[in-house]
């Protein structure tokens, strides 16, 4: 009589649990997936080193009364709700508001509208196009900060440059594009338009490129030229590309803060103040860092509900 496992004509009994985990991680497929695991892992220590303490961090400070007296005592007793009250009910938030939406707004219908025609135009054929598209790229190579201060010289009331050659073709007056509470939130849209075109080019051009050239020439012998072949194979084709390029260009700009620092610092009169201006504000101006963090969540649950926006978008862009 055979036992199992011992031939003879009788059954292999089935591996033991133990075995059955032990073979698991054996052989090709299991190094691999140790291979992908420890690739994996660096990514996900640095997700949440830097980028899931910080968020967590910054939630819990919402919650707080977390001031300046909390880096010598340790103590920042939970107070609930009150930082979201007193930053809802403060006279700067609707301003604040209504500043971040038109300055987002501004931005984004600037950014795209002039990209996307110069992402067009580059897609011809002529001399000197790879150095232009390289030229483009230079907003995006200056510090924030220094293309700041640039542009407030250029901006300045009394000596910039943009008062003296509106001076010498005969235009009266000298706009105070900064000082004014009329025009420095233009001034600070126009500024940050100018930032965001390399972006806004670099993707749409890319974008543009992945479409045939096939289509343009079998729309031109149906008479489909110009605007009708941008109307009718160019905007359908580059739909999912537009949809990306929008929803970051949202999520960007609605953080922007070194860019109206370096110009307004949210002045005159709070007329350029966003939400990220007051949440620097309140936080390392006043050091009420619990109600800046508050504004920073409010921030985070917007840009999070965009996020979420460009990732269905991302996903749709896959699959067609």
């Amino acid at each position: 009589m055979s036992r199992p496992g011992q031939g003879g004509g009788a059954h292999a009994a089935p591996p033991a649990p133990a075995a059955a985990r032990r073979s698991r991680w054996r052989g090709p497929r299991a190094r691999a997936r140790l291979v992908e695991l420890g690739f994996l892992v660096p990514a996900v220590v640095y997700m949440l080193l830097f980028f899931g303490y910080p968020v967590v961090q910054n939630l819990l400070m919402g919650f707080q009364e977390y001031t300046t007296r909390t880096f010598i005592t340790g103590e920042a007793p939970w107070v609930g709700l009150d930082n979201y009250r007193a930053v809802v009910s403060s006279a700067v938030f609707p301003q604040a508001v209504l500043n971040t939406v038109l300055f987002t707004v501004g931005s984004i219908a600037g950014q795209f509208v002039l990209g996307l025609a110069i992402a067009v135009f580059l897609r011809r054929r002529f001399p000197l196009n790879g150095v232009l598209r390289s030229l483009l790229l230079l907003p995006w190579l200056i510090p924030l900060i220094a293309a700041s201060a640039v542009w407030r010289w250029i901006l300045d009331q009394d000596n910039g440059v943009l008062n003296q050659v509106l001076g010498a073709l005969g235009v009266p007056g000298s706009p105070g594009w900064l000082t004014s509470t009329s025009l420095a939130l233009l001034a600070v849209i126009a500024v940050n338009v100018w930032i965001g075109i390399p972006f806004n080019t670099t993707i749409l051009y890319g974008g543009l490129q992945s479409i045939p050239e096939e289509l343009y020439e079998a729309g031109a012998l149906d008479g489909a030229t110009r605007w009708r072949a941008f109307r009718h194979i160019t905007w359908p084709l580059l739909r999912p590309v537009v949809t990306v390029v929008l929803v970051l260009g949202v999520v960007y700009t609605l953080k922007v803060l070194d860019v109206i620092l370096g110009l307004t610092q949210g002045g005159p009169a709070n007329s350029t103040q966003t939400l990220a201006t007051q949440s620097y504000n309140l936080s390392f101006q006043q050091f009420d860092f619990g109600q800046g963090a508050a504004v920073g969540n409010l921030l985070i649950v917007v840009s999070l509900v965009f996020a979420v926006v460009y990732l269905r978008a991302n996903r749709r862009a896959v699959d067609e």
